[in-house]
């Protein structure tokens, strides 16, 4: 699980470098040397990036899961992991990110890094912010109050 909830903007450089910042590599220090995962989200715009244990948990789910002797779960199998690519931070602390899903994500040049839970969506900034000013603010609000209030009063 990734350890902190705070928005991180960078900037990709020409090549789609980016560097991790230096308050997201403290939380993410023992998992820099094994690598990661980038994959395009199913659900918007961005890209996913796991540390190689989430992937590897996420992998073991879907090996308990799936019958390989069905066609309807291959064909799930090769969408999830379609465009999938192993990335590894170089010693100056950057990751590169592959020129597909670059333009998957619409990447440019600024970009955020949203931590969700056991992945950090790596977003083009402009796409972000269309994407938190997209959301519904009544159904944030009944969201948050389903989720979060039944715990109230305890």
């Amino acid at each position: 699980m990734i350890q902190t909830f705070v928005t991180y903007e960078c900037k990709a450089d020409s090549k789609g470098r980016v560097t991790i910042p230096v308050g997201l590599k403290a939380v993410l220090e023992s998992e820099l040397h094994k690598g990661f995962i980038l994959k395009p989200s199913i659900f918007k715009g961005c890209i996913e990036l796991y540390p190689q244990g989430e992937w590897q948990e996420i992998m073991e789910k879907m090996r308990s899961k799936l019958n390989l002797f069905s066609k309807q779960h291959l064909d799930y199998l090769r969408k999830y992991t379609a465009g999938v690519k192993e990335v590894e931070v170089d010693g100056s602390g950057r990751f590169l990110i592959p020129k597909p899903l670059l333009e998957f994500a619409k990447i440019d040049k600024e970009v955020v890094l949203a931590p969700a839970l056991n992945f950090i969506e790596v977003w083009d900034r402009e796409c972000y912010e269309a994407e938190i000013a997209s959301i519904d603010e009544e159904a944030f609000m009944a969201l948050t109050e389903k989720i979060m209030g039944a715990d109230a009063g305890e």
